[in-house]
């Protein structure tokens, strides 16, 4: 047994050691890589409005920049370090010139000199800010100017940086700049929360939260609606059903249990871990939906309409829809989930979780069959049980 467990762990070892041979490897062909695109900088001709233009291209850039400044030794400077760490970079010698670019190629980030002839940094920020806000702006300044590219924030620059400049600061603050725009961007484009006539089809290809008109959401993911004949339907509602992903089974509710709002109701199960959800209405359970119970995939169309949970037969509940949420106030409760759940990836869960979902994961994907137990418990807790 125990040379078993030796030859596992030689193999380990192998396994790891092989990696790190062939990543160095692979860094050291992509640095000599971009040495040579370095050397073999493209000089473009795009007419007389950037007769300056110097470009350097590497495959899969971390960003794309466009630096200008009138001091070619600085743009020289830029484009050796940036390019060397993984950044595709244009230099132009002028403001006006750097305009011209922004009108029909794509950047991430504009580096731009204060001081410079016809057309300053504080003009050049106005104008990039104006016509592609998209782009994010970063100053370069002597010691005597700094008061004036702190001035330049308040037009939409990100940071600045002093001259001289030495390679790791430079670096250091490029790429703490790259983790700002990527999360910025990220915090953009964060899930769609809507109110939709609900159907099936629909439902199985999107991506969005949604919240059919008509429908009671609580505070703990549960929802309840009223059908025709009046009887009250609750189950669970579509941001627990994203956010939780694999659904093994359901605990439903026993025939005829009597519940108070706020209590537990039915529980989802993942991974022999039960997922508590409280009822939205104080009643008597009438009926299990016994369709749900055979295919609980059903789930993954739509967790409303037809596959509810369970039927209540209510004690009050004029009383009790008054503390639900519908319509607007409905959407505006999913929006601050989304926040809410996003600050608590990025400040609470633990680096490797962090580094497993990008601490903005989709939520749409499964996020919490991706946390550690303690995280799990921690968002269940937060966001379910309370």
């Amino acid at each position: 047994m125990k040379y078993v467990i030796l030859a596992i762990v030689l193999f380990v070892l192998l396994d790891v050691i092989i990696r790190l041979i062939v990543k160095k490897i692979n860094d050291v062909h992509l640095r000599k890589e971009r040495e040579r695109a370095l050397q073999t900088k493209i000089e473009v001709d795009f007419g007389q409005e950037v007769k300056t233009l110097k470009r350097v291209e590497v495959k899969n850039p971390k960003a794309k920049i466009l630096a200008v400044d009138d001091e070619p030794i600085i743009l020289d400077s830029f484009r050796k370090i940036l390019v060397l760490d993984g950044y595709s970079v244009d230099t132009v010698e002028s403001g006006k010139e750097a305009i011209s670019l922004l009108k029909n190629h794509h950047y991430d980030f504009v580096f731009t000199d204060l001081k410079m002839p016809e057309m300053d940094g504080v003009e050049v920020t106005k104008t990039v800010k104006n016509i592609r806000p998209d782009i994010d702006v970063i100053i370069i300044t002597g010691y005597a100017t700094v008061e004036t590219a702190v001035e330049t924030m308040k037009y939409g620059a990100m940071d600045y940086v002093q001259k001289p400049f030495s390679e790791d600061e430079l670096l250091d603050l490029v790429n703490k700049s790259l983790i700002k725009r990527t999360e910025k961007i990220k915090d953009k484009l964060r899930p769609r929360v809507q109110i939709i006539r609900l159907s099936e089809k629909e439902n199985s290809i999107s991506n969005e939260f949604l919240i059919p008109g008509g429908v009671f959401i609580s505070e703990g993911h549960t929802w309840m609606s009223i059908d025709q004949g009046g009887t009250v339907l609750v189950g669970l509602d579509d941001f627990a059903r994203k956010v939780i992903g694999q659904i093994d089974s359901i605990d439903f509710p026993n025939l005829g249990m009597h519940v108070q709002r706020g209590k537990t109701l039915f529980s989802i199960i993942q991974d022999n871990r039960a997922i508590p959800f409280k009822s939205p209405i104080s009643g008597t359970v009438s009926k299990i939906n016994n369709a749900l119970a055979q295919d609980k995939d059903k789930f993954s169309v739509t967790p409303y309409e037809k596959n509810w949970i369970c039927k209540i037969e209510t004690d009050d509940i004029d009383t009790d829809i008054g503390k639900l949420k519908i319509g607007k106030s409905a959407v505006l409760f999913y929006q601050d989930e989304i926040k809410r759940c996003k600050k608590y990836i990025k400040n609470d869960t633990h680096k490797e979780d962090k580094d497993l979902i990008n601490y903005y994961y989709q939520l749409d994907k499964s996020l919490l069959q991706k946390l550690e137990l303690d995280n799990w418990q921690k968002f269940v807790d937060e966001f379910f049980i309370r």
